[in-house]
């Protein structure tokens, strides 16, 4: 990725503040550099040093101070507060080192800034909907300084990525979430919303802990939670009608459910369950390339079935229907497995899982130490899958004699540890690549260095949503799509395919650099585009004018030049 443009004093912009309340403002402040002119017109003399900066030099005194820090929580609280200081400034840093910054922003850093977010909040970003202010919901979203909104981030704060229920600390992943969206996909700050919405929480440290900005109150369910969704769903769709509204963090129990209930009420997604899905599918996509082993050919087990690995299991099928298999002969090679074992018919599942069963008769002549229980490692000695998943969020769920089997089986094992954060993860970048002997091929969801394998450097592929849900955004604001449906993200998922540096050489990384996200967005957002025109969902325009729109909708970090108000 290219450096972010120098500061311009073109198109100069029309600005109605003045002195400190111009510099409080995070989309307008600039710190030292404010020119003299400026720094006359807005009368912000003796309110900054004398010296007049640059955006270059803020970049480097900023990046200086982070890796001052001796903890990566630390790095990101200062992050958090830069760009709650100016956005500029905190987004320009970030384009330049999203290699560097990416987990800081995001994960595997994320998670520990939701766990302690009530130490750190300091100034307003996004909007707290809390279940007692359910009936000012309107007039809270009606505030002028969102009309500009047309992406919004929500969560409820109950499955923070696989650390359970952090209540109001859930905000941290709108906001990084969102902060991903500008950076990687361009989408102007001021067009995005992060959203949390407070119905309470069941996690007793949060509740004792008298720090705790959420309220004090067990999390509300059923008939009146359901009642406080529609709500917001119906007050969003009336503020903005042609906003996309993401869906982040919701537990199980809930997030299909209400991707379901509201998919063809207004454009939105469920990043857990279908950008997770279109990574995978993607990943997977570039892995036949790495392999030589054809999709259609591909013995798939899923570790983890809820909503992420449903997602996944769900996207993973219509890719080999659209190989050349039948859905019976798909659905053969497609094995889930839950906590309590392979899914089977006759168990108890959830209404999400129950697409993914395997019938009794599958494993009748399998050898297994207790038919009434087939776990992972039977699965994987009976069916010698030659690609592994895991989204169950468990840390250990790939030991050694689980990866050892696999490898013993397969050339060159696919192997997807997708859990996040690290502590989190199913087991270990250095793990897979000792138990597999060099030749697994490797993705995780949280970022791990290169691993060293008989004195060759192994990268491993950051099979991060990163890589999808920006260029989602892209390409529904540039096409105008209404709504966003299934084929959308398997496109996404052949977009990131087919920038895979294993494409034209198997022994190359999985997927592009962290560093190419925003060419990696643009790719995406073209196909995602041209998929939703397709369907009916956008209005048709040809390529080239589809690319000038991505790009007039892409917002570059750089200061312009402001005239005072006359």
């Amino acid at each position: 990725m290219s450096r972010p443009p120098t500061s311009s004093l073109a198109d100069p912009r029309l600005v109605g503040w003045s002195g400190i309340e111009l510099i409080n403002q995070p989309l307008l402040n600039k710190g030292t550099a404010f020119t003299e002119a400026e720094r006359d017109a807005f009368h912000l003399h003796g309110l900054l040093p004398p010296h007049v900066g640059t955006l270059e030099k803020q970049v480097e005194r900023r990046l200086k101070a982070l890796r001052g820090f001796a903890s990566d929580f630390q790095r990101y609280a200062f992050l958090r507060d830069l760009q709650d200081i100016n956005e500029t400034l905190f987004y320009a840093l970030l384009v330049e080192h999203i290699d560097e910054l990416l987990p800081l922003v995001y994960t595997p850093t994320v998670g520990e800034g939701c766990q302690r977010f009530s130490e750190i909040w300091r100034r307003p970003r996004g909007l707290f909907l809390s279940y007692p202010n359910r009936h000012r919901m309107r007039d809270i979203l009606a505030n002028p300084r969102f009309d500009k909104v047309r992406v919004i981030v929500v969560s409820d704060g109950e499955r923070v990525l696989g650390l359970g229920d952090q209540g109001a600390g859930g905000m941290g992943i709108p906001i990084g979430k969102l902060s991903l969206y500008s950076a990687c996909a361009g989408i102007h700050p001021e067009q995005t919303l992060p959203i949390l919405l407070d119905v309470g929480t069941d996690n007793d440290e949060r509740l004792n802990d008298p720090l705790y900005i959420g309220w004090h109150h067990e999390r509300v369910r059923g008939a009146d939670y359901d009642a406080f969704i529609d709500e917001f769903v119906s007050a969003v769709a009336e503020r903005w009608p042609q906003v996309l509204l993401q869906w982040e963090d919701f537990a199980q129990a809930n997030a299909a459910h209400l991707l379901q209930r509201y998919r063809d009420h207004l454009c939105t997604f469920n990043d857990d369950i279908q950008g997770t899905a279109a990574v995978a599918a993607g990943a997977l996509l570039a892995a036949v390339h790495a392999t030589g082993v054809r999709l259609s050919e591909q013995r798939i087990v899923i570790a983890g079935a809820g909503s992420a690995g449903c997602g996944i299991a769900s996207l993973l099928l219509r890719a080999m229907r659209e190989a050349g298999l039948s859905q019976s002969q798909a659905h053969r090679r497609l094995y889930a497995v839950d906590r309590f074992g392979l899914l089977l018919d006759g168990m108890s599942l959830t209404e999400a899982q129950c697409p993914f069963v395997q019938t009794r008769d599958v494993i009748a002549d399998w050898t297994l130490p207790n038919p009434r229980e087939v776990g992972l490692l039977d699965v994987i000695v009976n069916a010698r899958p030659t690609a592994l998943i895991g989204v169950c969020g468990q840390p250990g769920a790939f030991n050694e004699a689980a990866i050892r089997s696999m490898a013993a089986q397969v050339e060159r094992p696919i192997i997807f540890a997708l859990s996040n954060p690290t502590s989190r993860c199913e087991a270990t970048a250095e793990q897979l690549i000792t138990w597999t002997q060099g030749r697994g091929v490797i993705g995780t969801g949280s970022p791990f260095p290169s691993i060293q394998w008989q004195g060759q450097p192994v990268a491993i592929a950051q099979t991060n949503n990163s890589y999808i849900f920006p260029g989602i955004g892209l390409g529904v604001l540039a096409s105008g799509a209404r709504r966003i449906n299934d084929a959308m993200f398997m496109a996404a998922a052949r977009a990131l395919a087919a920038l895979s540096p294993a494409a034209s050489n198997r022994n190359a990384r999985l997927l592009p650099s962290v560093h190419e996200l925003r060419a990696v967005s643009i790719a995406v957002a073209a196909a995602v585009a041209r998929q939703a025109q397709d369907d009916g969902l956008a209005a048709p325009c040809d390529d080239a004018s589809l690319a000038q729109r991505i790009q007039a909708s892409i917002w570059q970090p750089v200061y312009r030049s402001y005239l005072a108000h006359a």
